[in-house]
């Protein structure tokens, strides 16, 4: 299968995932016992739950070891960037990043640091390179220093660093072929995080942040004013369709990897993938107001997709 880059960002953020992937391994396994691991990884179990409902689906497909690193991977995930966002003192939350990233790090975290022990046991367990943790950390860190990005290059980078290297730390606990399966990882975690990111506009701009291009709605006649009013006009529904267009595009070209991915992590990568794309359907369906509701999929619309998804992947075990 011959992958084609089709955009110049892409070549950069793939070489951001080979050094990584070339980086230093975790050299030994955690010495907790199991009782304090199965506590550590009960709680990663419920944050998962707590904050997103539809990785907790899609990560009770997997297999019960491989489900409970998931689910410790997103938790770690979710304490990094909640520290950014539950400390408004920049200094005070690069402290507390900063002392994250030493205890995240440790080769044996205390047991009352549930998080950071499933963490470390998952990253041993799975042969996880640290270079994906440490990019994942700069990555949420830019909220610290950046509140816009100007072109989508630029927020495509941001994206590898919060939502990319998720995906390929996710890769190394699934299983895959090999190296090769790394640009479509890549692609996968930008598509996620755009989407993110066109769902929430209007809670991100009451956090001072705006992560659409700039110079993208400055060509489609669009300014900050029009997001601080909440404007859907002409103006900003061609802009939501060309956001979308281009979004569907890096799923589409995203979905080919999963047939690189080991037999038993496909259908809940596959869901993940597509019950998020769905958001974007919706935000298609009531007209691209990304402002006065916050576009989801229920629980009703992720199960009957679910059966879909399943033959989709199936499908591609036997291509």
């Amino acid at each position: 299968m011959t992958l084609r880059l089709q955009h110049s960002w892409e070549y950069r953020l793939i070489t951001l995932a080979e050094e990584a992937f070339n980086s230093q391994l975790p050299s030994i396994r955690i010495s907790a016992n199991d009782h304090e691991l199965e506590a550590a990884y009960r709680h990663c179990d419920e944050i998962t739950k707590q904050y997103s409902r539809t990785f907790y689906m899609a990560s009770g497909l997997l297999p019960a070891e491989k489900r409970r690193s998931a689910r410790a991977l997103y938790a770690f995930c979710r304490v990094t960037d909640d520290i950014v966002d539950e400390f408004p003192d920049k200094e005070q939350a690069r402290i507390e990043l900063s002392a994250w990233r030493l205890r995240v790090s440790e080769a044996h975290p205390q047991s009352n640091d549930p998080v950071a022990l499933a963490w470390a046991d998952t990253r041993a367990r799975f042969n996880i390179p640290c270079g994906y943790a440490e990019q994942l950390i700069d990555g949420v860190a830019r909220d610290l220093v950046q509140s816009r990005y100007e072109t989508f290059d630029d927020l495509a980078a941001y994206s590898y660093g919060v939502a990319s290297t998720v995906g390929l730390m996710a890769m190394h606990i699934i299983g895959f072929s090999g190296e090769e399966a790394l640009p479509y990882a890549v692609r996968l975690g930008v598509a996620l995080q755009i989407t993110n990111i066109l769902r929430d506009v209007a809670e991100d701009w009451t956090s001072g942040r705006l992560y659409l291009p700039l110079e993208e709605l400055e060509n489609f006649g669009l300014s900050e004013n029009d997001i601080h009013r909440g404007v859907v006009d002409d103006r900003w529904r061609e802009f939501m369709r060309f956001q979308l267009a281009r979004n569907h595009q890096l799923y589409s070209h995203s979905m080919a990897g999963i047939a690189q991915l080991d037999a038993d992590g496909r259908f809940a990568i596959g869901a993940a993938a597509e019950l998020y794309r769905a958001i974007l359907t919706d935000i298609e369906k009531h007209d691209y107001d990304v402002f006065s509701r916050r576009a989801h999929v229920g629980l009703v619309g992720k199960v009957v997709r679910l059966p879909g998804i399943w033959r989709r992947t199936r499908r591609t075990e036997s291509a």
